[in-house]
């Protein structure tokens, strides 16, 4: 086999001793006999066999000739030193070795037989690129650093990786041009700097095999395996989103496994709250923590005794236990991080604050369950690795700062990302200002000529059905009462008793015939001021206990009343809420892809919708009207989808209420600025005040002439001012009718005016609605309610 088989190089390799043969010619006439008789014995191995000096490239003559060069190389591996130095004799770049110290070779067994040598960081990609960079070196004196080192990986007797570093001597090399080696010229080196990567380039000045290498290169290998594994640790500690990856922490049991020097070892980490004085879980993939075992959190004070608290939060010092068992006895059990550690059947441990000037951040927990193994001595390997794991910890620390503040801007004032830039710029130029000393100012943000699109999903009739359901829930309370009264003067009889069941019956007519918005909190006072007093009295009385039991265990501890109707009535409406705002999330997502626009969205009793979409918004000279339409025709088809999923899902709610939708269509441009008081935009202008009063009062609004608002169960309506505005959306409808979204029940409709508001007009129509998901048949609303119940 030649070594040059499969290999794409500039460099015909052939192993040759010629250059090192050169330095014994001038020995021979050395002062010193012995440096003389030396040099005449490696030239007369030469001399006997000249393809040592001339060089060749099959591998076979290595076995062939291994007597004879270990011979030519005794000088260079010196008997006296082999047992010690790990040292090769090579060829460069390459994993084939000819002549190794006897240390290597003991590492090489100890490895085992189906241990594969192999260079680490060797960048095979770009072998090529870094044969050239060898050539500019040797053959025309550029001094190009491309020095990365090399490594071997090697596992010892116990299976823990140890690392060697690989230092070339190259002095026994030369490289010589080939015929068809064009000459490098000045242009020709400033052009190949600017292309490290361009590969073709690099092979148009240095074809294949245009230039010979002759030599061999000796490698000097040390063990690094502290170094390594400390810079390993760095290493690994420096990546982003390490907790979610599974392997992250079983490669950083193995980095401190190398650096200790054992396989049994464990490594956990705890987080120290300040605030709650404990020891919290870190949480991720493979995270463990030792100290508080399978809790989320333990105080400090029983984690520890008071040697170790004082030792680990006041002095900030690392501690050792070398014999987890011997110490349990000793201190009876009673050590709370010694028990804890025997629990887990852990031998030794070593505890090490992660500490900086502000203080205590956690604890690394080293853990084994071999006595002995760790121990104070031992525990000085962590000095320095302790800055990096302090960093690494520092910055997570306030990388989930940052990540709890985006949360609560995300889920409390809400920054949505389309106006994310505009903030952004605002708020670098308010840091440039503080930089430069200047009184830093948070400019108004404001976008003009923005098109507005409004829509609601809105639970008719929900003042009535929380009345209704509060009325229920105090005439059941106030009968209770009432009946445990009544109980209670038949044992007893005091004029007080009767007093209280009159005004119970008093307050029960008035909620049959008067409801009033005040009536429940005058029937909660009267209960907690006068009855509740009344019926703690009675407790002690044994006939009535089980029914005065009966009647707090009624009572809502929060809200302090009866609460079962409203409750049904209140969780219908949260869920009402969640699933249509959800529905209508996850909707807005494709919406952004069509063209990227302003959206918030706000659950009262419903859900309400605001979108903004304009040239202004984007940043971009790309707005179209084009878009606009698009818009205004996704969201009433939207509306749509979430009229059916809403009463696909009716049954599955406490109380069967109705909903009905509206989309607000306003023709002219506004604009929007951000109200820093009120962390969210509004319209600019007394103009553009308008839209909103719109906003606010027309799902209100009566169709004129009659009493009937314009918003009704089943149907779509579509507010509107301009004829344009009608003619756009007919023409939306009619292909919404194609599609069976809507039914062929149009109908134009005039609008009472509103204060400061007049000319309104609305489109209104039925929905065709879908029993379910899989059902391909289409109902009104009408139809959909019989079908239901049917």
């Amino acid at each position: 086999m030649d070594i040059n088989d499969n290999i794409d190089s500039p460099l015909v390799i052939k192993v040759s001793f010629n250059k090192l043969l050169s330095q014994y010619e001038s020995l021979i006439k050395a002062d010193n006999d012995f440096i003389a008789a030396n040099a005449r014995r490696v030239l007369k191995i030469a001399e006997d066999n000249p393809v040592l000096r001339d060089g060749f490239s099959d591998l076979k003559l290595l076995d062939t000739y291994e007597k004879e060069i270990a011979g030519i190389l005794q000088d260079s591996f010196s008997p006296i030193l082999t047992k010690n130095e790990i040292k090769t004799a090579s060829v460069p770049f390459q994993d084939v070795i000819f002549n190794k110290s006897e240390r290597f070779k003991s590492l090489l067994k100890t490895a085992g037989d189906d241990f594969e040598l192999q260079i680490k960081n060797m960048p095979t990609d770009q072998r090529y690129i870094i044969a050239c960079t060898i050539i500019l070196n040797f053959c025309y004196g550029y001094n190009l650093n491309f020095k990365r080192p090399f490594f071997y990986e090697i596992p010892d007797a116990n299976g823990i990786t140890r690392y060697y570093k690989i230092l070339y001597n190259a002095d026994f090399t030369e490289i010589i041009p080939r015929d068809n080696a064009p000459k490098i010229t000045k242009e020709d080196y400033e052009e190949l700097l600017d292309n490290f990567e361009n590969i073709e380039l690099w092979k148009e000045k240095f074809p294949p095999n245009s230039y010979d290498f002759k030599g061999f290169v000796i490698s000097n290998i040390f063990d690094v395996t502290d170094d390594q594994s400390i810079s390993n640790i760095k290493s690994s500690l420096i990546g982003e989103d390490k907790r979610k990856d599974e392997s992250f922490m079983q490669g950083f049991y193995e980095i401190f496994r190398s650096l200790f020097g054992f396989k049994s070892l464990e490594v956990g980490f705890s987080i120290y709250n300040e605030e709650e004085q404990t020891f919290e879980r870190v949480y991720g993939v493979g995270m463990n923590s030792f100290l508080i075992n399978n809790f989320d959190s333990v105080k400090c004070s029983d984690a520890l005794c008071d040697w170790t608290y004082n030792r680990l939060l006041k002095e900030n010092s690392y501690f050792s236990i070398s014999d987890v068992d011997k110490l349990y006895k000793l201190s009876k059990g009673q050590a709370p991080h010694v028990k804890v550690l025997h629990e887990q059947g852990f031998k030794s441990a070593i505890f090490a604050p992660i500490a900086n000037d502000e203080g205590l951040m956690g604890i690394l927990e080293i853990v084994s369950k071999k006595p002995q193994v760790l121990n104070s001595i031992n525990a000085n390997k962590l000095i320095d690795i302790m800055p990096f794991i302090i960093s690494a910890v520092e910055r997570s620390k306030n990388e989930e700062e940052n990540l709890i503040e985006a949360i609560i801007q995300k889920e409390c004032t809400s920054i949505h990302p389309s106006v994310h830039w505009r903030f952004e710029k605002e708020a670098k130029n308010f840091i440039k200002a503080q930089m430069n000393g200047k009184e830093p100012n948070f400019n108004k943000i404001a976008f003009e000529n923005i098109y507005p699109l409004y829509g609601q999903i809105d639970i008719k009739g929900s003042s009535e059905a929380r009345n209704w359901a509060t009325q229920q829930d105090l005439t059941l309370q106030l009968k209770t009462v009432q009946n445990i009264l009544k109980n209670a003067s038949g044992l007893e009889e005091l004029p007080i008793y009767e007093q209280y069941i009159y005004q119970a019956e008093n307050f029960l007519k008035g909620l049959e015939t008067n409801f009033q918005v005040d009536s429940e909190q005058q029937i909660s006072g009267f209960i907690k001021d006068e009855i509740e007093p009344v019926l703690k009295h009675l407790y002690t009385t044994d006939e009535l206990k089980s029914d005065i039991d009966e009647y707090f265990n009624r009572i809502d501890d929060t809200v302090e009343v009866l609460y079962h109707h409203r409750k049904h009535y209140d969780d219908t409406i949260a869920l009402i809420n969640k699933e249509m705002a959800s529905l209508l999330d996850q909707k807005q997502v494709e919406a952004q892809l069509m063209y990227p626009h302003y959206f918030e969205r706000f659950k009262t009793d419903g859900v309400e919708h605001n979108m903004y979409i304009g040239e202004s918004l984007t940043k971009e000279d790309s707005f179209n009207p084009i878009y606009l339409y698009n818009l205004r025709l996704w969201q009433l088809q939207v509306m749509v989808e979430m009229e059916n999923s809403y009463y696909q899902m009716q049954s599955q709610f406490p109380v069967a209420l109705d909903v009905a939708s509206m989309i607000l269509v306003f023709n002219q441009p506004l604009s929007i600025s951000f109200r820093m008081d009120e962390k969210q935009f509004d319209v600019d202008g007394t103009y553009n005040a308008r839209y909103e009063i719109v906003k606010k009062r027309v799902d209100k609004a009566y169709i004129k002439g009659t009493t009937q608002r314009v918003t009704q169960k089943g149907k779509i309506s579509i507010v509107y001012s301009q004829k344009e505005d009608e003619k756009e959306y007919l023409q939306y409808i009619k292909f919404l009718q194609s599609k069976k979204y809507l039914d062929n029940d149009v109908e134009i409709v005039e609008l009472q005016d509103l204060q400061a508001v007049t000319g309104l007009k609305a489109i209104r129509v039925s929905v065709l609605y879908h029993k379910d998901k899989d059902d391909k048949e289409f109902y009104t609303y009408d139809d959909l309610m019989k079908e239901i119940k049917s």
